[in-house]
């Protein structure tokens, strides 16, 4: 799967889930606003049918009253009397009531003052009766009964209640379909909600699984790129390593074979210079007329040279100085590739090291030389390592006498030597108050046979090249900070128990 598919695929997974997560918002939203106006209209639906009921209560009691005005006129029987007393104090607070719950609408309002005054109007009517059964107008009282299903105020009562129960019949048929259309919207709404996130779900786990195939498949082709990178490693570290003991053996055989016509130079020029005075002094011998008087001991002083004769002999003397010089450093630069190549044949052997102890020892060596500069070296508490001691001591010796070597004229030297560990690793900082390094020369000077800034110190500008090679043989790093003028910090890292792997080899 290739990067772009990866972010698109990715893409849409993000899409869908927000989407999804969105559609849910939406229908917990849309549930709670229906849910809660369902349940208005349901509250709306009961409230009506509380009215309903309330006017049948009304006109219950009313008609109870009436009985037991009636039953009492009748039979005069005590009983009668108190249900009339109980059944006709509820009415008023019956209709209280109803105009309490029907304030919500102004017809209702209306007809619940006018059915007010009409029950009013019929409770006093059944006291007049009642005050004439107890005056003994006994035929007066029925006189009145028998006629009060037709007066007015029970016309009044009958066509109100009447129209009351008309406009909350409308009223319920009008609330209650509101109330179902809203739980029909709520359950629309919570199935297509639904659907849409099982579809958003499915998709999801669509690409989810398209990924956890790519996932694999890509997993699959990292092992056996990795088992194919590993085999191709394990090829060219061999190949690598046989390169570089080939190139060593080249080098060792080259320095040996460099050496027999330098040792012939060598022998020749040494011949040459004593032939210089033999034939100088002939020239001059030849050149001069008066002839040559021994002296009181016996030997024959050195003639005279013509002025142009003198000329040759000090070339020729500096042709000499200069094939001399010219053996030396060719001498110095054969020995120094043959310790190269006998250091990387030699084979290092991890021991446990006080690297303190062995900084002081180092530092003793080179405590003429210090006091020479009047530098200062100040070693701080450093971490016991466990690596190749003799390597460890060519290290840090040319490090040290780097910093000597390269210090500031006229300025007294500091070189500071401290170490921590972090990670499993032993971390030195090498620092001087020395020249210090152009940054551009950073890398230079840890080639072979390159060197930076001034040469006004004898070198062949192998030093620093032979202390990274060793580094990277004990599995370590190098580098250097500095800038000119401000002096230099080498850093080395390396393992703090060393297993006698080399870096190349762990890799």
């Amino acid at each position: 799967m290739t990067a772009d598919a990866a972010r698109k695929r990715a893409f849409w997974q993000i899409v869908l889930l927000s989407a999804g997560l969105l559609v849910l918002v939406a229908i917990s939203a849309a549930s709670v606003i229906f849910v809660n106006r369902a349940r208005d209209d349901q509250r709306w639906v009961t409230h009506t049918v509380e009215v309903q009921n309330q006017i049948s209560n009304l006109l219950l009691e009313i008609r109870r009253t009436e009985s037991a005005t009636r039953a009492y006129l009748l039979s005069a029987a005590p009983r009668f009397m108190e249900e009339y007393e109980r059944s006709s104090s509820a009415i008023m607070p019956a209709v209280e009531k109803l105009v309490r719950l029907a304030n919500d609408n102004p017809a209702q309002v209306q007809n619940t003052n006018k059915l007010r005054s009409a029950v009013e109007q019929r409770l006093a009517e059944f006291g007049r009766g009642m005050d004439r059964i107890k005056n003994n107008e006994l035929q007066t009282s029925i006189d009145i009964l028998r006629r009060g299903g037709a007066n007015e105020a029970a016309t009044a009562i009958a066509e109100i209640t009447g129209a009351m129960r008309a406009e909350e019949g409308r009223l319920f048929v009008e609330r209650t379909r509101t109330a179902d259309e809203s739980q029909q919207w709520a359950s629309f709404i919570t199935i297509a909600g639904s659907a849409l996130v099982v579809l958003f779900a499915a998709g999801s786990i669509f690409l989810v699984r398209q990924s956890s195939n790519a996932r694999d498949d890509a997993e699959a082709k990292l092992r056996d790129s990795n088992l194919n990178l590993e085999t191709t490693v394990q090829e060219r570290t061999a190949d690598l390593r046989e390169a570089n003991e080939e190139i060593q053996r080249f080098a060792y055989i080259v320095s040996h074979d460099l050496r027999s016509p330098l040792v012939n130079i060598m022998g020749f020029t040494s011949e040459l210079e004593e032939l210089r005075g033999d034939i100088f002094r002939r020239i001059a011998t030849l050149a001069n007329e008066q002839p040559v008087v021994p002296d009181t001991d016996g030997n024959l002083p050195e003639p005279a040279l013509p002025a142009e004769d003198k000329q040759l002999s000090s070339d020729f003397s500096e042709a000499l100085g200069f094939i001399k010089s010219s053996i030396g450093k060719m001498d110095r630069l054969i020995s120094a590739i043959l310790n190269l190549t006998r250091e990387g044949r030699r084979e290092f052997k991890p021991v446990k090291i006080d690297t303190r102890e062995l900084i002081e020892t180092i530092a003793s060596t080179v405590a003429h030389q210090a006091a020479e500069t009047e530098t200062q070296i100040r070693i701080e508490p450093l971490p016991e390592i466990v690596c190749d001691r003799l390597a460890m001591e060519q290290i840090f010796g040319n490090l040290i006498d780097n910093a000597l070597k390269y210090l500031k004229p006229g300025v007294p030297g500091d070189i500071h030597i401290k170490g921590r560990t972090k990670m499993g690793f032993a971390i030195f900082e090498i620092i001087d108050n020395g020249r210090g390094i152009d940054p551009k020369d950073h890398q230079r000077i840890f080639d072979l046979f390159r060197r930076a800034g001034t040469q006004d110190r004898p070198g062949q500008g192998i030093g620093l090249a032979h202390v990274r090679a060793l580094v990277r043989r004990l599995g370590g790093t190098m580098s250097v900070s500095s800038e000119l003028g401000n002096g230099s910090t080498f850093t080395v890292t390396l393992p703090a128990k060393w297993t006698g792997r080399s870096r190349n080899e762990t890799a």
